[in-house]
């Protein structure tokens, strides 16, 4: 460890990895337990159109992701309420939406490697921007999901319930799909925009095998992140590896690994 920690580039993938591995299974769980798992993977391939965009008009892609992943999470939001009953149609417009947008787009940028790096992700070329832009996001979204962490969970139940007993759905409503959608932007750049939405569920599905509770399973959930990332930036390293590949595979093998421990706990 203690060579690893002597790059520079290493101490920010760490950072940035261990932030992310906070603050994805808190959105990831609430995602989840709303049935809408494929949320991450509409917004990831939407982010792309953002990366694209950003290149053509020489902004930074990661301010392009966040802004493309904002109105995907509108859209998912939008449509959702038209069909209650088959929410996972939200899904898969604004996927097909993304990755069409994200392929027109594509041909126009003149650096295609830039682009491609937003893939599998880069975590350890990341810039000292883009770091403190994830410290930023990590802290707003820690804090705002530390505020309606009761109202989130009374939602992420029942949400007709929530809305009865007094709850403003709708604004926190809002307030959830922002936080997700900057989390997903942010976390495209350095996981991979093909595999956030793996990083946005394994954890949460290996926390639910052990957690009693809503914040059992939460505080499993994260516990979870942080080792799969650990471990995958350390085996990245050594082993000449794409990171954001690694550390959501080793979330697999941990998953599959569970199966077994859980069936003898029943």
């Amino acid at each position: 460890m203690d060579m690893l920690l002597q790059y520079d580039f290493m101490r920010k993938a760490f950072i940035v990895g261990i932030l992310l591995a906070v603050i994805v299974p808190c959105i990831g769980i609430i995602v989840v337990l709303r049935r809408l798992s494929m949320t991450g993977d509409a917004l990831s391939h939407t982010s792309l159109a953002g990366v694209a965009l950003g290149l053509i008009m020489g902004m930074n892609p990661v301010l392009g992701a966040s802004i493309a992943c904002i109105f995907a999470a509108f859209g998912i939001e939008f449509i959702r309420k038209r069909f209650p009953k088959y929410s996972e149609i939200s899904i898969a417009v604004v996927m097909s939406a993304g990755v069409g947008l994200a392929g027109v787009l594509s041909g126009f940028v003149s650096n295609t490697s830039n682009f491609n790096s937003f893939l599998f992700g880069s975590i350890v070329a990341i810039t000292d921007f883009e770091l403190w832009l994830v410290i930023g996001i990590s802290l707003l979204v820690i804090t705002v999901f530390l505020m309606l962490y009761k109202e989130l969970l009374y939602m992420a139940f029942d949400e007709s319930a929530a809305q009865l007993s007094g709850v403003p759905v709708r604004t926190i409503n809002i307030v959830f799909t922002i936080l997700t959608a900057l989390t997903v932007s942010v976390a495209s750049r350095t996981v991979g925009a093909l595999i956030i939405s793996s990083l946005m569920v394994i954890p949460v599905t290996c926390g639910m095998q052990f957690g009693k509770s809503f914040k059992q399973t939460l505080l499993y959930s994260i516990s979870f992140a942080v080792i799969f990332t650990v471990t995958g930036l350390t085996l990245s390293f050594y082993k000449g590896l794409k990171p954001g590949a690694t550390i959501v595979l080793t979330g697999v093998v941990f998953l599959i690994l569970t199966f077994p421990f859980k069936s003898k706990k029943k």
